[in-house]
């Protein structure tokens, strides 16, 4: 379908529905009786026990089925920083796979303000009525320090999904790549392009499934390495602590020649079918951008790559989110799990990577619409 036909299309089905939630009570109100039991008098024996005991919050009110999915507005999508209006209709979406995929109500909560300090007091503030929290589509840097800062001041999970949930489905189309091209990931050379909140915690997360692997980050400058002038804080503790190697100067065709994988989480267009071929034998590409990759499918095929992903839905190896952040968060509710750890992300990336029993070059992960997927990544979050 033609990319203008889906906008208008979108666009009709958003104004027709006036919004893809809408708010259902649990129990039918039907008579005096029943509201004297879901409000008042009786709700205020419920008030008062979960008062005396906060512990039973999750199992008598919504808070145990129950995540914020909370943005500033600040990076949408491909389309940057476009406000809280703006990322309302993603927000909304977002709580609709929740609900869709893994049975968990979500409420999209979009924020009037930019500001780190100002969205964590507001998290925290509001915190207490939910289960878990869900960050989408907050702009690096701070997104690192809101995420870490929130993680120590709560007691129930939170997790970035651009960050993690990114790394989660991206470390399991690799485990399966690998496998297709017979390499082990700890004997590669993988390039990085884009060093935000995505290609961050793809590093991270691929250096501690594949420890010996060499990895190169580029960002708009170039190659990341300890000659250039300036680093930021992030980008400095990648080198600092190995997660990237550090000698390395030039631009990104330098950085892909005799690389064996290329993941880009970066701007469209900035790979050729000429730079896929300076790669090692059987390379893989995984050229993520949205909506216009790295590299079109097509070219890198030209070029030699061997297994192709991207983040879209019209090709073969949709590397998509909603096949970890349901079941994330699915299974930290029903573990009454408080922090989402990185051996649970490993743990999340194999569950996907093993559902796809023989994987092949057009399929290293499986459909998001595969009903295994939540309870396979649930049953692995305790």
């Amino acid at each position: 379908m033609a990319k203008k036909d889906i906008s208008k299309r979108a666009l009709t089905l958003h104004k027709k529905l006036a919004g893809k939630l809408r708010i259902e009570s649990a129990v039918k109100v039907k008579s005096r009786a029943d509201l004297a039991l879901i409000y008042t008098p009786g709700v205020a024996a419920v008030s008062t026990f979960v008062a005396n005991r906060p512990a039973e919050a999750r199992a008598y009110t919504m808070k145990g089925r129950t995540v914020a999915v909370v943005s500033d507005g600040s990076a949408v999508l491909g389309l940057g920083n476009i406000g809280p209006l703006g990322a309302l209709p993603v927000m909304e979406g977002k709580s609709a796979l929740f609900k869709t995929f893994a049975g968990v109500d979500a409420v999209p909560i979009v924020l009037s303000t930019q500001d780190p300090d100002h969205i964590v007091e507001t998290v925290i503030a509001i915190a207490p009525g939910f289960g878990g929290i869900n960050l989408e589509d907050i702009a690096a840097p701070k997104c690192f320090d809101i995420e870490q800062r929130l993680i120590e001041a709560l007691d129930i999970p939170v997790m970035h999904d651009d960050q993690h949930g990114t790394a989660i489905v991206v470390l399991a189309g690799l485990i399966n790549a690998a496998k297709v091209v017979k390499k082990d990931l700890n004997d590669c050379t993988a390039v990085v392009s884009g060093v935000g909140a995505a290609g961050v915690a793809v590093m991270k997360l691929l250096k501690r499934y594949a420890p010996r692997i060499a990895i190169i980050a580029v960002d708009s400058e170039g190659i990341v390495g300890r000659s250039r002038a300036y680093l930021n804080p992030v980008k400095q503790a990648l080198l600092d602590t190995g997660v990237i190697a550090g000698d390395e100067a030039g631009s990104i065709a330098d950085a892909l020649e005799d690389a064996d994988l290329f993941i880009g989480v970066s701007k469209p267009a900035t790979v050729t079918a000429a730079m896929v071929r300076t790669m090692r034998k059987d390379p893989i590409v995984f050229a993520m951008a949205n909506p216009t990759p790295e590299i079109m499918p097509d070219e890198a095929k030209r070029g030699g790559a061997k297994v192709i992903a991207t983040g879209r839905s019209d090709f073969p190896n949709q590397i998509n989110n909603s096949l970890a952040f349901p079941g994330i968060f699915r299974g930290a509710l029903d573990h009454k799990v408080t922090r989402i750890t990185d051996d649970m992300k490993l743990k999340a990336a194999r569950a996907i990577a093993s559902l796809v029993k023989r994987p092949t070059a057009a399929r290293i992960v499986p459909d998001m619409f595969d009903k295994r997927v939540a309870p396979a990544v649930a049953k692995v979050v305790r």
